[in-house]
């Protein structure tokens, strides 16, 4: 056993660490002079995620704007013309590798490339077509947001309206791009 002297006498290192460990936390906490606590409702009850490379990903897209849990979808201006966007303005984007309305990204691709979803049926905004508007089942069991056949994702790194740093990216073996209004992709 790893000891460490201390005052004279061998105190294991591992009661050393426990000790300090008990410390701090003790002395981080505070008190409003209530026995318990309840959670911020600011917090999420999803896991933390990582993005790319090990670096802290970027907070997940808020939920979309929804209407009885149907997902909104509008078309904005952008540097790159006239695209799909989420009820906030964040960009809107198609995965190459989707065959079909089936989704391809999933597990870690899906945590870059988080998949617009909905409870419901999905809502046109102005310049959207509502007969391209539909929804796909993902493995999870979720319902992701399709239009023009295409699953829906946001990029990880677009926090803010009309960010559209996805744009032509190759992550997970084939391009993504932003939507356009005829649910094609904007090259």
């Amino acid at each position: 056993m790893t000891t460490n002297f201390k005052q004279g006498r061998l105190v294991p290192l591992g009661l050393v660490g426990l000790v300090a460990v008990v410390v701090a936390v003790a002395g981080c906490g505070g008190s409003s002079g209530s026995a318990s606590s309840t959670p911020s409702t600011a917090a999420s009850s999803a896991p933390a995620a990582s993005g790319a490379y090990g670096a802290p990903a970027s907070p997940a897209p808020a939920a979309a704007k929804t209407t009885g849990g149907a997902t909104a979808v509008d078309l904005a201006t952008s540097k790159l013309g006239k695209i799909l966007v989420d009820s906030k303005g964040r960009t809107l984007y198609l995965f190459e590798a989707d065959k079909g309305s089936s989704s391809t990204c999933n597990g870690a691709c899906a945590g870059a490339w988080p998949p617009l979803t909905t409870t419901k049926k999905p809502t046109a905004g102005t310049g959207v077509s509502a007969s391209l508007l539909g929804t796909t089942k993902r493995s999870d069991g979720s319902l992701e947001v399709t239009y023009g056949g295409h699953p829906l994702y946001y990029f990880e790194a677009d926090t803010a309206a009309g960010e559209t740093s996805g744009q032509g990216l190759t992550d997970f073996g084939a391009p993504w791009y932003a939507v356009s209004a005829t649910g094609t992709a904007v090259k």
